[in-house]
């Protein structure tokens, strides 16, 4: 018998934890921190959206295995923000036989939308979540915030780049792998024992890989005005030729690929690019939707 019924994995309620309540950029505390989050109008601060990308990797690894380490894409736009405490569970449509895309979700225990995503395997992605959505984007109206941005616009150096087990990663992500292993809803073996990974290296998880991207990013040098505090709206991770490894220098190139705003915020949209440390090889492609909330700015209501 057969039936055209789309069907999806699921994956268990999780409590994924907030590992950024102590996080400080441009000298203030970030949405991350409860004061801040109730400040700007929000219940308490969020955990970091790239948090749920750990709820996908089994259901990922049990549809395409450890290809989905090397070449896959999660593409995501961000919904409903969770706070520490709450349930989540990740979802994705199973695809047709030999298919490299698939639907992907997660919802609160309550069935609240947290993220809508694409899941693709590469080196064909195909139109992503994120590339449909740009494609989409409208001119922004005239930016205060970013008004000294442009589409284009590269980061101001190459930035080497390296994650080790201990290392802490800075003012913006403040922890390490390791600490981060000990709270992720979702641990592997892959993660901290060479032995047990298929590459002979522990790997870095795809949630990490936003931290790695983001943490030497104050280098890029891009002229937003402030200070003013900023959240992840949307995020693409695509491994072209993973995985990533603990342990293993890279280099970061940045560049604004789409300026946005919408009525409560302004965006900036940059792909890192993410190569072997002598820029050759490219690894890794990240591309993040850096939306500042215009009130949290002092002065704009008046400057509009």
């Amino acid at each position: 018998m057969s039936f055209d019924t789309s069907l999806a994995l699921c994956g268990p309620l999780r409590q994924p934890r907030q590992m950024l309540a102590d996080q400080e950029y441009g000298g203030h505390a970030s949405i991350h921190d409860d004061a801040m989050a109730e400040k700007l109008g929000f219940r308490a601060g969020p955990i970091e959206g790239p948090t749920h990308f750990s709820q996908f990797a089994p259901l990922m690894a049990h549809l395409w295995g450890k290809a989905w380490f090397e070449r896959g894409c999660m593409s995501a736009h961000y919904q409903n923000m969770v706070v520490e405490g709450e349930e989540v569970r990740a979802f994705v449509e199973l695809p047709k036989p030999g298919a490299t895309v698939a639907r992907a979700w997660a919802q609160k225990a309550d069935g609240t939308a947290v993220l809508e995503a694409s899941a693709t395997l590469g080196p064909d992605h195909g139109t992503t979540l994120l590339e449909q959505r740009m494609a989409q984007l409208r001119p922004p109206g005239r930016l205060l915030i970013l008004a000294d941005l442009e589409v284009g616009m590269k980061g101001a150096q190459d930035e080497l780049v390296r994650m080790d087990p201990d290392q802490h990663m800075g003012a913006l992500y403040p922890f390490t792998l390791n600490q981060k292993l000990a709270k992720i809803t979702e641990n592997s073996p892959w993660y901290a024992d060479p032995s047990s990974s298929p590459w002979g290296r522990a790997i870095i998880p795809m949630e990490m890989i936003s931290v790695l991207a983001e943490y030497s990013n104050r280098k890029a040098g891009f002229p937003v005005k402030g200070p003013a505090v900023g959240l992840f709206a949307d995020q693409e991770i695509r491994m072209v030729d993973g995985p990533l490894f603990v342990g293993e220098d890279y280099l970061i190139r940045r560049e604004i690929v789409a300026l946005s705003e919408s009525k409560r915020t302004e965006s900036y949209w940059v792909r890192s690019r993410i190569f072997d440390a002598d820029g050759a090889r490219l690894r890794c492609e990240v591309l993040l939707n850096h939306a500042t909330l215009k009130h949290s700015y002092a002065g704009y209501a008046q400057a509009d």
